[in-house]
């Protein structure tokens, strides 16, 4: 006997879901690392090593790394036009006054590019290295 309409309907099914045809996969996960510096003292860099959703913003993948990470914590202040804006990292903050900031950097093969956007913005790309290094400017600079 022929197996019928609805018996070959389910094994086709069944096929799909096998091969994960009807499956939501959701967005992909992508490995990043961040890296935090202190150009201002003598401690070692710190490195971690993070997974965030694909097309997903940094500050998503530092929050990430907070909850999981012991040694991880940051803070922000919300600029009224600006958005999010990286205030401190591990308990260092940027200071006005002593002209001090958090630096936001991407490396690749040695090579150091400026972040033009910050931590709500920028959308890390796989295995990128994001630096946080806390820095200092001259105040005659910005002459």
């Amino acid at each position: 006997m022929a197996p019928g309409p609805a018996t070959l309907l389910s094994v086709g099914f069944l096929l799909l879901l096998a091969q994960g045809g009807l499956a939501n996969k959701g967005p992909a996960s992508l490995p990043v690392r961040v890296t935090v510096e202190n150009d201002l003292s003598n401690l070692t860099p710190e490195s971690y090593a993070i997974s965030m959703v694909e097309g997903g913003v940094l500050i998503g993948a530092m929050r990430r790394l907070q909850d999981t990470q012991q040694g991880f914590k940051f803070t922000v202040k919300e600029h009224p036009d600006f958005g999010p804006f990286l205030e401190s990292v591990n308990g260092v903050a940027g200071d006005e006054n002593e002209n001090t900031y958090w630096e936001l950097l991407s490396e690749s093969y040695g090579e150091y590019t400026r972040l033009d956007v910050g931590i709500g913005c920028y959308t890390p790309k796989e295995n990128e290295h994001i630096i946080l290094r806390f820095s200092s400017w001259s105040p005659n600079s910005a002459e």
